[in-house]
């Protein structure tokens, strides 16, 4: 009796300050869960009743060609935009550390742009910008060089470095913001010691920068790889895609989060897409999981 005195007097008013952010988790991210893995389970077209059929519609999903097509492509994706995105963003992280604190600011508003502009109008101007010439600029420019014959939105060897590049485009400088924020919490001590002691310049990015942004490049990792697995509005719409018409040619530009769409709204198979989308999801939990636990592996070992 005294303990549960103890817990109202105590305890109870930090829970119940707890308890909203509980109740919107649970109904707008445990529930329509739940309630994905049943459609999944189920044959069901929006309008009649669902009727169970079990893991038929995973084995169909995993069955269609296009879900092989579709993983590939996200693998090529990934493969691009992560290391290289990554990369990017860290290095201009770094440079824009060398400016003062007047020009950095310029360039952190310069890299930051992209991002406040949607997703939708930067596929847009992309879509122009990667058209064959002399209507697309990239092409137009890369003409000066002597590189041309590159159909970047129609050449299925070449779609899907178009959608990394918008994708990039568009990502880098939250990324950059991140890792130059994290810059600016090392310690300057630490730099000033190994200038004493001979470090060059990459021998201090090396040795200092780079492990101290460790937490911050692991967020970044994270937030890239989630994102990317995510994709769905740039490739739709540099392919110009239509429900009965989608991925680009040769679906060089079908990325699975399309064809869930195209699936539930397109064909009313509401349990397929369902079953699609769980199938994504636990891709999206594996391949994070690996990511905490090789982060986790690496802090012990070292």
């Amino acid at each position: 009796m005294n303990s549960l005195r103890t817990f109202r007097r105590r305890k109870l008013k930090h829970y119940l300050m707890l308890l909203p952010f509980f109740a919107l988790f649970a109904v707008f991210f445990l529930y329509p869960i739940v309630y994905g893995v049943a459609i999944s389970l189920s044959k069901w077209d929006g309008v009649h009743p669902a009727t169970f059929v079990g893991v038929k519609n995973y084995l169909d999903v995993i069955n269609h060609p296009k879900f092989g097509l579709a993983m590939g492509n996200l693998l090529k994706f990934m493969v691009i935009v992560v290391p290289v995105g990554i990369l990017i963003a860290l290095g201009l992280a770094l440079l824009v550390d060398r400016f003062t604190s007047r020009w950095a600011s310029v360039f952190r508003a310069i890299y930051f742009f992209p991002i406040v502009i949607s997703l939708v109008l930067s596929s847009v101007i992309w879509r122009f910008l990667l058209s064959p010439e002399p209507v697309g600029l990239v092409n137009t420019v890369l003409a000066k060089v002597g590189i041309t014959g590159i159909s970047w939105l129609n050449d299925p060897n070449y779609e899907i470095a178009a959608v990394a590049i918008v994708d990039m485009w568009h990502a880098i400088g939250f990324h950059f913001l991140l890792l130059f924020a994290g810059l600016k919490a090392i310690p300057i001590e630490y730099y000033e010691a190994a200038m004493v002691d001979g470090a060059t310049g990459f021998q201090r990015i090396r040795h200092i920068s780079i492990p101290l942004l460790e937490p911050v490049l692991f967020l970044v990792a994270v937030n890239a790889v989630i994102g990317g697995l995510q994709s769905f509005e740039v490739p739709w719409l540099l392919s110009n895609s239509q429900p009965n018409n989608y991925g680009g040619v040769g679906g060089g530009m079908l990325f699975p989060v399309m064809d869930i769409y195209v699936r539930a709204w397109q064909g009313l198979a509401f349990g397929n897409a369902a079953a699609y989308a769980m199938i994504l999801l636990a891709l999206t939990l594996f391949v994070t999981g690996v990511q905490f636990a090789w982060r986790r592996w690496r802090m012990n070992y070292y």
